[in-house]
């Protein structure tokens, strides 16, 4: 098996710029994410950590360098992209400077131990996987919000203590974007956790109004079943933003022979359960996504709930304002696509002229 690497350098004392280098390693010996490193590493010498522990991204999704190539190939294919798990803060190779991680836990001072520092040190991943550091660097990192749940859990006496702490930072809790999509062999009782700290903080609300300065409701209608498409929606090029698996979905998008961009951004989380208490990063994420849709030449934006269509299309002026631009791209609703594709022009268009921006493909 022949491998494409894609390293990424850079040298803080002598680059200007981050760039990759490219090498054809062919498996001979190596069983993992490590072992590719070090023969690398033996051809011609760069920064990283020779430690099956060290953190890494590849291809976008941060793992460790124990990870099986096996399991890398079978993810990603054999053209795969190293890089450090903070290319903003790179300093030498894949090697960072993770000061701002340690000062974080500087909020946790009055209680906590060595072993405790030591177990922090531990979820430095959790802290540099969050999309929302690409947004608020001040944020207090969701290492910081686990760490916190687990001194909770072992002595309660402190809860209030630690809860008034994180309430009193500014970019707090409620700030946090899911990790689930983002690292690999993601153990959800991290989430968990993190969500069970914005519950004591009444960070959550089951109902979240997403219609903000607009009082219109869209009903979308029933996903019907499509037998027969009598649009296939070819030349179309479509973002697909989707929340949840749904089999009926999938079986519709199959049968178009639309082109779905592959986007990493279309993964991003929006932070809905906290959006009544900080709309902030929900716009900054949906601006990130609608601009990548806009710039690849999507069409219009899909998404497959009520939520997603309002967060996109009625807050088009505040996804506006964060951007500094206009962005004209459509957002269609899996009912009104469905609806499209079965050649039922007439019932989409009763709700297609409802929207901020009308699609006008009908």
């Amino acid at each position: 098996m022949k491998l494409e690497i894609s390293l990424f350098k850079f040298d803080k004392k002598s680059d200007y710029l981050p760039f990759y280098t490219k090498h054809f390693l062919k498996i001979q010996s190596e069983k993992t994410l490590l072992d590719i490193l070090n023969t690398i590493n033996n051809e011609k010498p760069f920064g990283y950590e020779n430690d099956e522990n060290f953190d890494l991204v590849v291809n976008g999704l941060y793992l460790k360098a124990s990870t099986p190539i096996n399991e890398l190939v079978d993810m990603f294919g054999k053209d795969l992209t190293i890089e450090p798990i903070s290319v903003r803060r790179a300093g030498n190779d894949l090697i960072i400077n993770d000061d701002d991680f340690n000062k974080k836990l500087n909020i946790l001072n009055d209680f906590i131990s060595d072993e405790d520092k030591q177990s922090y040190l531990d979820l430095k991943q959790y802290y540099y996987a969050s999309n929302t550091l690409n947004h608020n660097s001040d944020y207090v990192g969701d290492a910081v919000l686990i760490l916190a749940y687990d001194l909770i859990l072992a002595n309660k006496s402190i809860e209030n203590e630690i809860l008034n702490i994180l309430k009193e930072h500014e970019a707090g809790a409620s700030f946090h974007t899911s990790l689930e999509n983002r690292i690999y062999k993601f153990d959800k009782c991290i989430e968990d956790k993190i969500i069970s700290i914005q519950k004591k903080l009444k960070l959550v609300d089951d109902k979240q109004n997403f219609r903000v300065n607009n009082t219109l409701i869209i009903d979308f209608g029933n996903f019907e079943e499509t037998n027969e498409i009598k649009h296939d929606f070819n030349d179309f090029n479509i973002a697909y933003y989707s929340s949840k698996k749904c089999e009926k979905t999938t079986s519709l998008l199959n049968q178009l022979k639309a082109k779905f961009l592959n986007l990493e951004t279309l993964k991003l989380d929006l932070a809905k359960n906290t959006f009544n208490k900080n709309q902030d990063i929900t716009y900054q994420v949906a601006t990130t996504i609608l601009l990548d849709a806009f710039d690849n030449n999507a069409d219009f934006l899909l998404v497959d709930n009520d939520d997603d269509f309002y967060i996109f299309d009625y807050n088009r002026k505040a996804l506006e304002k964060y951007s500094g631009r206009e962005v004209i791209l459509p957002i269609i609703h899996i009912n009104e696509l469905q609806k499209l594709a079965s050649g039922e022009h007439k019932i989409a268009k009763k709700t297609l002229v409802k929207h901020q921006i009308n699609p006008e493909i009908v």
